[in-house]
């Protein structure tokens, strides 16, 4: 009887930045993504996972697209931070308040960068590479560029 490792949570697996087609290895050579402010400590990805292989740079170019999932999550969290600003303070044309959450949310998205970059990255990754449960006999995905 083969003794087989649960699958692990969709989820977990995007927040914790690990590999799409296995779930398991980690994206990132770095865990803290705020230990060093530098694109190369932030971004920094070893060229394929640790253990299942999976290619994480599909094609030239490919992390391009990773600006509009940033911008996503942008928007996401500036709209969770409105309203909750909304009900606990409120929003008035009397005062400066609205002004008040636009300061706060502005260094709120400087702040989360680093974490919303890898984020981003993680995401787009998941859209192109799918969970393998049999990820140590087969293959890791490729693009096809035969046309």
């Amino acid at each position: 009887m083969e003794n087989k490792k649960p699958k692990p949570g969709y989820l977990l697996s995007v927040l914790n930045m690990r590999c799409p087609r296995c779930r398991r290895g980690p994206m990132f050579t770095h865990k803290n993504a705020f230990k060093k402010l530098s694109l190369d400590y932030i971004l920094g990805m070893p060229e394929n996972c640790p253990e299942c292989g999976q290619r994480y740079d599909l094609e030239q170019g490919f992390w391009y697209g990773t600006g509009y999932v940033s911008y996503a999550l942008a928007v996401a969290v500036s709209i969770a931070t409105f309203l909750a600003w909304l009900l606990i303070i409120g929003v008035s044309t009397d005062d400066n308040r609205i002004f008040w959450w636009l300061g706060i949310n502005g260094v709120l998205l400087v702040a989360i960068q680093p974490w919303l970059m890898r984020l981003s990255r993680v995401i787009y990754l998941y859209f192109f590479v799918s969970y393998d449960e049999d990820y140590k006999k087969s293959t890791p995905f490729e693009f096809d560029h035969k046309l």
